[in-house]
This record gives C-alpha cells, sequence and structure tokens, in this order.
C-alpha cells in the first residue's frame, strides 16, 4: 500500500511541475502566437566567421560532458525540468524538420541551412544572436558539433546520415522520451551507494562514482540487440587480473562451432582448450563440429594479452553470468556505435577503473596492479569493500547545468519508432 502511494505521490508531484512550468507557456494567445521560429526569422542576420562564438561553442561542447553522474540525487529534477523547457518549444510549435538539397557541410550555401539554423536555436543548441543565413558557417558547425554531442554521435560538424535522422526525431517525440526515463529514474532511486558503478546502456559507457561526483567515465561496448546487455544490480566482489575466460555456451553454439566448420585451427590459434567433466583435455579433432548442438565440454582460453578479456575480469554476483572485462580489440572502443558484445560489459582503460576499485584493498596500488599484468599470472583479488554496480537503461537525461542528453533505443524498450537505433552495428 505505501509502495503504491509512493507511486500516486511521485505522478502527482511530476504532473505539478510540469504544469506550473507550463503556466509559463500559457500566456495570453497574442503572445503565444510569437512562434519560436517566427522570432528566429526575424532576427538580424549575421552568419560570418566569428571567432568569440567559436570559444564559447567549445566552451558549450567541454560542458556536455559533466561530472555528474547520470543518477545523481537531482536526476529526477533535472528531468522534470528539461521536460518543462520540451513543453515551451512544443507550445511554440516545436522545431523544424531539416531536408538538405545538397550535403550540408562547412562552406556550403543552400536555404535549407536556413531550417538547420532554425532546428538549432529552437533547441538550445545555436544563440539567436547568431541570425539566420543560407551560409554553413562557423556558428553552425559549432553547433552542429554540440547537438552531435548531446546525442552520442561523432562530433563531426556536418550533417551525415544519423545526425539529420535525430534532427528530425520531433519535439513532442523527445518530451515523451523524458517522460518515460523519469519513470525509470524513479523507480531505480538515489540509494545507489556511496561509491557505486554504473553502466548505461544505451550510452555505451560506464561511471564510477563517488559522492555523487563522477570519478570516471570510460567508454563501454555492451550487447549487441540481438544478445542484450541484461538491467542489473550487484555489488563487483573480485577483479581477476590475466583471467582465463570460460566460453559461456551461447557462443559456443551461436560462434565457434560455424567457426570450427570454416577454420579447424581456430582453437589452437586462439589457445582455447577442451575439458571435460573430469578435466581432462579433449583434442579438438576428435569433435563432431557439424553435429546441431555443441559438445558438452568446457571451453577455456588460456590467460594473455590476446586473450577475449586480456588484463581483468571484473566479477559481481547475477543470474546472468555476464561481467565487465578489458579486451585485445582497443579499436573498437573508437566505434560511435559499439553495441557488439554478447551481453558483457567491455570497459576502455579498464585498468583505471581497477585501480579505483581496489584503492581500499590493502597492497593494491597502480604500481602492484601494473606488475601482476605483467606477470602473465591468473591472480584473483577480492576487494576490501565491495562496490554496488548497476547496468541500467537511460535513452534521456539532463543535468543541473540544463545540458538534456538523448540516445539512440538501441532494444526497442521506449515505445516510438522513431527512437529506435540509428545506426548499424558492428559484429563481434
Amino acid at each position: 500500500m505505501t509502495k503504491d502511494l509512493n507511486k500516486i505521490t511521485k505522478a502527482v508531484s511530476r504532473r505539478s511541475f510540469i504544469a506550473a512550468a507550463a503556466g509559463v507557456v500559457a500566456l495570453p494567445k497574442l503572445a503565444a502566437a510569437q512562434t519560436a521560429v517566427d522570432a528566429l526569422i526575424n532576427t538580424p542576420g549575421r552568419g560570418n566567421w566569428d571567432e568569440q562564438f567559436d570559444a564559447v561553442t567549445s566552451r558549450a561542447q567541454a560542458a556536455v560532458s559533466s561530472n555528474q553522474p547520470i543518477l545523481s540525487p537531482n536526476a529526477p529534477m533535472n528531468i522534470m525540468q528539461a521536460m518543462a523547457e520540451y513543453q515551451r518549444i512544443n507550445a511554440n510549435g516545436g522545431w523544424p524538420e531539416v531536408h538538405p538539397n545538397v550535403p550540408l557541410q562547412f562552406g556550403v550555401y543552400d536555404q535549407s541551412v536556413r531550417q538547420l539554423r532554425q532546428r538549432l536555436m529552437v533547441s538550445g543548441d545555436m544563440p539567436q544572436e547568431a541570425g539566420m543565413s543560407d551560409q554553413y558557417d562557423s556558428y553552425v558547425q559549432g553547433a552542429v558539433k554540440r547537438f552531435q554531442a548531446r546525442h552520442g554521435l561523432a562530433e563531426t560538424g556536418y550533417i551525415d546520415e544519423y545526425t539529420l535522422k535525430a534532427l528530425n526525431v520531433s519535439a513532442a517525440v523527445r518530451l515523451a522520451q523524458l517522460e518515460t526515463n523519469l519513470a525509470r529514474v524513479e523507480d531505480l532511486g538515489s540509494d545507489l551507494g556511496q561509491r557505486y558503478v554504473l553502466v548505461n546502456i544505451p550510452a555505451a559507457y560506464c561511471e564510477a562514482v563517488e559522492n555523487d561526483v563522477v570519478a570516471l567515465r570510460n567508454v563501454a561496448i555492451v550487447g549487441r540487440p540481438s544478445r542484450p546487455t541484461p538491467l542489473l544490480s550487484s555489488k563487483i566482489f573480485e577483479v581477476i587480473f590475466n583471467p582465463p575466460w570460460t566460453v559461456p555456451r551461447s557462443i559456443i553454439q551461436k560462434d565457434i562451432m560455424p567457426l570450427m566448420r570454416k577454420d579447424p585451427n581456430y582453437l589452437v590459434d586462439n589457445k582455447i582448450r577442451l575439458y571435460n567433466g573430469k578435466g581432462q583435455e579433449v583434442d579438438p579433432m576428435t569433435v563432431d563440429w557439424n553435429a546441431e548442438t555443441a559438445p558438452n565440454l568446457t571451453f577455456r582460453q588460456d590467460p594473455g594479452p590476446n586473450s577475449a578479456m586480456a588484463s581483468t575480469k571484473i566479477n559481481f554476483h547475477n543470474k546472468y553470468a555476464v561481467y565487465m572485462h578489458d579486451t585485445p580489440s582497443q579499436s573498437l572502443f573508437n566505434d560511435v556505435v559499439r553495441f557488439e558484445s554478447s551481453g558483457c560489459v567491455r570497459i576502455s582503460n579498464v585498468r583505471d577503473l581497477d585501480v579505483w576499485l581496489l584503492k581500499n584493498t590493502p597492497g593494491w596500488n597502480r604500481q602492484k596492479i601494473e606488475e601482476t599484468i605483467h606477470a602473465g599470472i591468473s591472480t584473483p583479488v577480492n576487494l576490501a569493500d565491495p562496490v554496488p554496480n548497476h547496468f541500467v537503461y537511460i535513452t534521456a537525461w539532463s543535468t543541473k547545468d540544463g545540458i538534456v542528453q538523448f540516445r539512440d533505443d538501441i532494444y526497442n524498450l521506449d515505445g516510438a519508432p522513431e527512437l529506435a537505433l540509428q545506426t548499424t552495428t558492428g559484429i563481434e
């Protein structure tokens, strides 16, 4: 009963906050008729180089990356404030769609650039002082980079296919996306731990949070849509350096079996050994790789820098048999689209996270960690104080400085086709 009452109270307070903010928009019809787009069109044109704006834009881009965690104690209020702003935008007619006549990039003169300027001004990515012009100048380039940063896109400064799709998601859909994620954030609550690790799956990055400040933010690779990373909360209790890799049954069936049919030396080349139930090693050449189901054997890869988990495996109890780990394929962290794993989470610069996790565990400073990894011997280390970790699914959020961020709905959980994954995933 208490839980139901709390949900009702949250819903009422949320509606009250948004209604109060919407009241700012509910002005006399004459004032409301002055839409955001009309105001922008009447702004004096400038549309040329402006180094002062370039400097402001650079600062704005830096501000998109905040040291505030996604799930700060103020996260619900921050999202509600963003929702209020998006209600104002919708009440004023939303933003225009952009339909380029030519590729939109720096130096282009085209009428569709005017649409782009209007679109970026309404969403706050470009100052109104930039004015209306058909020129794709430094104002537009800087604003596009800021927009791309807020949407997790490559900050190229030109309009590619995926940036255009993100631009043309309506303000009404974005408002609904914020509403959906407000409910998720409220359900998660604020008691995540004084120190905790958070993986936001749609954003494909990991935050190490301490005292409500992001101590580390690491790029991550998460599960592809066909093999999603699960939502969970647990505690990290162990870090293993130079871990052997026991291959999950699903990967044996879906990946290794077909690979062995093509290349019988695959297991040997990748130092993956087979063991029966008695712990005895089995020769891969004695296995029928054309069978419909995988053999009832344990597949284990030797430790080493080229193994699937490279230097580190981070363990936490969960029913999905997933974990966080290093990878030998470091170049994948440079990809904008990082939905390529089979459910586990690969962490970039994982040794920084190792140091942070073990900082309260006596004898495990960075030097000791590096020496252990260099020795190449599999070494499990129990954390003196287990650290809570949370895998969450947040596709829209805001921080106290008003920077609103959106991500693709990679697992189709938001309920709007416009928000589905706009980019293609790689192949593991």
